[in-house]
C-alpha cells in the first residue's frame, strides 16, 4: 500500500551505481534535477513529460522518477523517496485553465496530455467548485491551443508560461495554484520523487534532497539558462522558481496532497486504497 512517509533513514548522500532515474523536463523542475549528477554519478538518467515518466516507473523502465502526484497513489507498491517535491501554495503561472465562457458553463475540456495531477485538479475545481462535469478530450503538446474547439483548455508546463497572455480566443483565464489554494488553504503539490517496488528508498533521499538544494542556491543561475533556451524573461523565470514553487514535501505539503486524494476518490478519478 502507498505512504506518504517519506524514507530518511540515510545518514549521508548515497552514490548509488545502476540507478535508472527518471526526471520531468520542465522549468519547475530543473532545480530538483540539474545537479542530479553530483550525487548520483553513475546512474542513468533519462528526461521526459511527466506522464509518460509515470508510465516507464510502473513498467519498470525507470527505478526512480518525478512523477505526477496522481500517479504515486497509482503504482502499486510504490514509495516516495524524498522531501524533495514540486509543488504551489497559491498562484504558480504554469498551470492554467483557460475558457471562452463562464466555468458553469463549459462543456468540452481539453486534456494536456503531458501531465496527470494538473488535469485531475483542472477537473476537480469544475466539479467541486463550479458543479460542472464537461466532455474531456486530449490535447497534444505540439497542437495549435487556437484550433482546439473546446470551450475550455487545461494548459501546464513551459507552453503556460510561455504563451502567457496570448491566449488565441480564450477570454479567462484561471491559475489551478491559486484556485485550489483559495479553497482548500492547502499547498498543491505536482510531482514527487518515487521509487518503484524492489528499490531500495533509504539509500536515495539525502542524495536527492542534497540535489533540491543545490538547485534552489543556484536559481539565478538557473534563470539565467532557462531565459536563452525557453524565451522566458529572465526576472519571470527567476519569480517563479524562487517565488510561486516550493521544493519541500513537508507537512502542509502532505496534507495538501492527502486532500488531493480524498477528493479524486470521490470523483472516481482515482480508486481508493
Amino acid at each position: 500500500m502507498n505512504d506518504l512517509t517519506v524514507l530518511t533513514s540515510a545518514p549521508q548522500p548515497e552514490k548509488t551505481s545502476q540507478l535508472r532515474i527518471g526526471g520531468a523536463n520542465y522549468l519547475n523542475s530543473w532545480p530538483l534535477t540539474r545537479y542530479l549528477r553530483d550525487w548520483f554519478p553513475d546512474a542513468e538518467i533519462n528526461f521526459d513529460v511527466p506522464s509518460q515518466l509515470a508510465e516507464d516507473l510502473a513498467a519498470g523502465k525507470l527505478d526512480v522518477a518525478l512523477i505526477p502526484s496522481i500517479e504515486f497513489f497509482r503504482i502499486p507498491g510504490a514509495n516516495v523517496v524524498s522531501d524533495a517535491c514540486v509543488a504551489c501554495q497559491g498562484e504558480v503561472r504554469s498551470v492554467k485553465l483557460l475558457s471562452r465562457v463562464q466555468p458553469n458553463k463549459i462543456r468540452t475540456l481539453a486534456l494536456d496530455q503531458t501531465s496527470r495531477s494538473s488535469v485531475v485538479l483542472g477537473q476537480l475545481w469544475l466539479r467541486e467548485r463550479w458543479q460542472c462535469w464537461p466532455q474531456t478530450v486530449p490535447l497534444s503538446a505540439d497542437f495549435p491551443l487556437g484550433s482546439s474547439a473546446c470551450d475550455a483548455a487545461i494548459l501546464i508546463g513551459d507552453r503556460a508560461m510561455q504563451t502567457e497572455g496570448n491566449w488565441d480566443g480564450f477570454t479567462l483565464v484561471y491559475d489551478l495554484g491559486s484556485e485550489w489554494y483559495s479553497w482548500t488553504g492547502l499547498p498543491f503539490v505536482f510531482a514527487l520523487w518515487v521509487c518503484r517496488p524492489g528499490i531500495d528508498a533509504n539509500q536515495l533521499h539525502q542524495g536527492f534532497a542534497a540535489a533540491r538544494d543545490e538547485g534552489i542556491r543556484k536559481i539565478p543561475q538557473l534563470s539565467r539558462e532557462a531565459s536563452e533556451r525557453l524565451g522566458i524573461r529572465e526576472e519571470v523565470c527567476c519569480t517563479y522558481l524562487a517565488e510561486k514553487l516550493r521544493f519541500h514535501f513537508d507537512e502542509a505539503a502532505q496534507a495538501g496532497l492527502e486532500r488531493f486524494r480524498q477528493l479524486a476518490v470521490k470523483h472516481h478519478l482515482l480508486r481508493p486504497r
